[in-house]
């Protein structure tokens, strides 16, 4: 390809930074994969504008929300999240001209916390037990958004009900299809499940996808029904989410999150992918499905955001 064909190739100019959430790359693992086994492509969601893919959820909830006439202009908007949610509605709110309100809490990341504020979003940080995420912890921040909600006539995203959040996930989905057309299965772990469900729906309707939902040992809801504390962020809120209807997924792995840790530091040495927790954990749980199926096929996950969320913790110290 010359350099003007590479040039002809690449997308026009955004007619603003909503425009340039999506489009990420899909890269092939070469070093850490299993031997025989099937190929394990992963989606770089890292390259969206705040570093995650929950600016694809973001902008189709308050997308729809305006669209329907149920947040007007100028109206307060407030959410509970774990960070990367909070980052990306922050994201969305400063384009859109919304005042934002978020609850989050000291279990999740100063740089994640420093991102919301950065966007100028204002934060109510509920003390967590002792840096774990636990699910009384939810039920928490979940009374402090009540309580914005009836003191601001706040907006509630409500993204563990929203489905507007599927539709923008389902992009997603067709954005692997055009990059992959063949996918035998795809993998990723839970939080409000609208990624897993939203993704899944074009999956299911392309092909016979297999969809695995997944998530840490430490809190496995989803394979033995009890929940429990953990420290990946962004999953295992100790319910099973409503977005994850049946007939969204095919099977439940719980990962152990000390292995997924380790992958996430042997990713960046020797795939050049600087991936967080959960993240990992999506490519630990992909990387065990490629051993069950085999050489000739197919197994997708998704970097759900950038190691350079985690840089304060102790996962690369």
């Amino acid at each position: 390809m010359t350099a003007d064909s590479e040039a002809r190739s690449l997308p026009a100019v955004a007619a603003t930074v909503l425009d340039a959430v999506g489009h990420t790359p899909l890269v092939r693992l070469r070093h850490v994969v299993p031997e025989d086994g099937a190929q394990v492509l992963v989606k770089l969601e890292g390259a969206n504008p705040t570093g995650s893919y929950k600016d694809r959820m973001a902008r189709a909830i308050i997308e729809g929300a305006r669209r329907r006439g149920e947040l007007a202009d100028g109206r307060r908007v407030v959410e509970f999240t774990g960070g990367s949610t909070g980052s990306s509605l922050a994201f969305v709110c400063a384009i859109t001209g919304h005042p934002l309100s978020l609850v989050t809490s000291d279990a999740f990341s100063p740089e994640k916390l420093r991102t919301m504020r950065a966007f100028g979003a204002d934060l109510t940080v509920v003390p967590s037990d002792g840096g774990l995420i636990t699910p009384d912890l939810f039920v928490r921040m979940r009374a402090e958004v009540d309580r914005i909600v009836a003191d601001e006539d706040a907006f509630w995203t409500d993204q563990f009900h929203n489905a507007d959040a599927l539709t923008g996930y389902a992009e997603l989905g067709r954005e692997i299809l055009a990059q992959s057309p063949a996918v035998d299965v795809f993998c990723a772990a839970v939080g409000t499940a609208g990624m897993l469900a939203g993704v899944a729906e074009v999956l299911h309707a392309a092909g016979s996808t297999r969809v695995v939902a997944l998530e840490p040992a430490s809190s496995p809801v989803l394979t033995t029904g009890v929940a429990g504390p953990h420290r990946v962020e962004g999953t295992a809120t100790g319910i099973v989410p409503p977005l994850l209807r049946p007939g969204t997924h095919d099977d439940a792995r719980a990962v152990d999150e000390d292995a997924a840790r380790v992958l996430a530091r042997r990713l960046a040495r020797e795939e050049g992918v600087f991936v967080g927790t959960s993240a990992a954990l999506n490519i630990a749980g992909a990387l065990a499905l490629a051993r069950e199926v085999g050489p000739g096929r197919t197994v997708v996950t998704v970097a759900a955001d950038t190691g350079l969320k985690y840089l304060a913790g102790d996962l690369f110290g």
